[in-house]
């Protein structure tokens, strides 16, 4: 007699396999129901993805979405750009050249208004969920354009960036996190001799393959993964310094930590990373708005632009998403204390790069900027267009255990009219 346990576990594991084009069923490790095929194939467009995250979230109107002469404008003023009809902050006249490269998307309509919960919506494209432990989209973009057999990581982020990790794609694609000024943790400088830091590793290969044995758990698989991780990492740790570019880049990213990310960003898309997160601070502006994003925009302008710039004198824009985003907007109301507070209704973000069309707008909001008025854009439909611009299915469906789910939430799907 079959017992239920049995049926469900059976049931289970061929939700968990997939079948070759040898027609080979391969076990679904990680619980992912997505073929070998599909990520060999993703990655042999060779696609890579740069996010440069403004932690706390820009302002719109005082950056891509200006509303000169409006009571929600404020001080700064507009300047026109390389683009007739497209216009942005003064204070971004690096990037008002480069905006033939851009498309700026401005009637994102999001549901996540505070920080923890938008930022792990912003790099995920769900809601938390304590159920499933959705991955970034670092991790997403690891899974399917990573090349498992290098030294380096599939998925780096320096400065503050998200707090979802991996979720159920499991350990081998969590995040690798530098500093804030782009140094490699601590751990990667040995602290005796070659000989003595092989003794150990030998001594702790054998004892945790012993403890493997009998302890088959995620965390201790998480734990020997991350070990191995860092010792491979060692071999190719060199190109994690910039110190031999500084001298002749390093004033046209600008003398910040944001800057040196930004050169940290394409030196390892240059080498084969296929995602990097630079996060930049201090966009929380409930008070005094507008002296913080004035001292942001001098960092950022520089970084980002010399970033689009070296990207494409080397030949990498084209294979190269960039996108600039934060977890919310800022709103269109001055506050009294000279900030704008948290807004979903109606915000800005941009992408350029890796087969996006440029010199675009897409959308409107209203003549305050308090509401989209046309082309609104959902967390899914961002990340749909994202995958779909690097070669990634953005239906592609996983399983939670029994439980399916896909990339991209249903009623979702890519903005065609921004892909080239």
């Amino acid at each position: 007699m079959q017992r239920i346990q049995d049926h469900l576990s059976r049931r289970a594991f061929l939700k968990g396999t997939l079948v070759t084009s040898a027609g080979a069923t391969v076990a679904n490790w990680g619980s992912v129901f997505a073929t070998r095929a599909i990520a060999a194939e993703a990655a042999k467009r060779g696609k890579k993805c740069i996010l440069l995250w403004m932690n706390g979230g820009a302002s719109q109107i005082d950056t891509f979405d200006m509303k000169p002469g409006r009571p929600t404008g404020g001080p700064f003023r507009p300047i026109s750009t390389k683009i007739p009809g497209i216009q942005v902050c003064e204070y971004l006249p690096k990037m008002a050249e480069q905006v033939n490269k851009l498309a700026i998307i401005r009637s994102m309509k999001t549901q996540s208004p505070d920080h923890p919960d938008g930022i792990y919506h912003m790099h995920t494209c769900y809601k938390m969920n304590e159920r499933t432990p959705h991955p970034e989209i670092g991790a997403m973009i690891a899974r399917y354009l990573g090349d498992p057999n290098s030294d380096l990581p599939s998925f780096v982020r320096m400065g503050p960036t998200g707090n979802a990790g991996a979720g159920y794609l499991g350990p081998l694609y969590e995040p690798f996190s530098v500093g804030r000024d782009g140094r490699m943790p601590s751990f990667t400088t040995p602290q005796g001799t070659q000989q003595s830091e092989d003794r150990r590793k030998d001594l702790l290969q054998f004892v945790e393959n012993e403890f493997a044995k009998d302890h088959q758990a995620e965390p201790f698989e998480s734990h020997r993964l991350a070990k191995q991780r860092a010792w491979r990492l060692l071999k190719a740790k060199e190109v994690f310094d910039i110190s031999k570019e500084l001298p002749k880049y390093g004033d046209r990213y600008g003398a910040s930590d944001f800057g040196r990310g930004c050169l940290m960003a394409r030196k390892l898309v240059e080498a084969g990373v296929p995602f990097v997160e630079v996060g930049h601070d201090n966009y929380d502006s409930h008070a005094d708005n507008f002296v913080c994003h004035k001292a942001n925009m001098q960092q950022l302008d520089s970084a980002w632009s010399t970033l689009l710039l070296d990207l494409e004198e080397r030949g990498l824009l084209k294979d190269t998403l960039v996108v600039w985003m934060g977890e919310v907007g800022r709103t269109p109301q001055i506050n009294n204390r000279a900030g704008r507070d948290h807004f979903i209704r109606a915000w800005t973000i941009v992408l350029a790069g890796g087969g996006i069309k440029g010199g675009l707008q897409y959308g409107e909001t209203d003549i305050d900027g308090k509401n989209v008025k046309s082309d609104p854009v959902s967390e899914g439909d961002l990340f749909a267009t994202i995958y779909k611009t690097l070669g990634i299915d953005p239906r592609v469906k996983h399983y939670v255990g029994i439980r399916p789910v896909w990339a991209t939430p249903e009623d979702t799907g890519p903005l065609t009219e921004l892909i080239g």
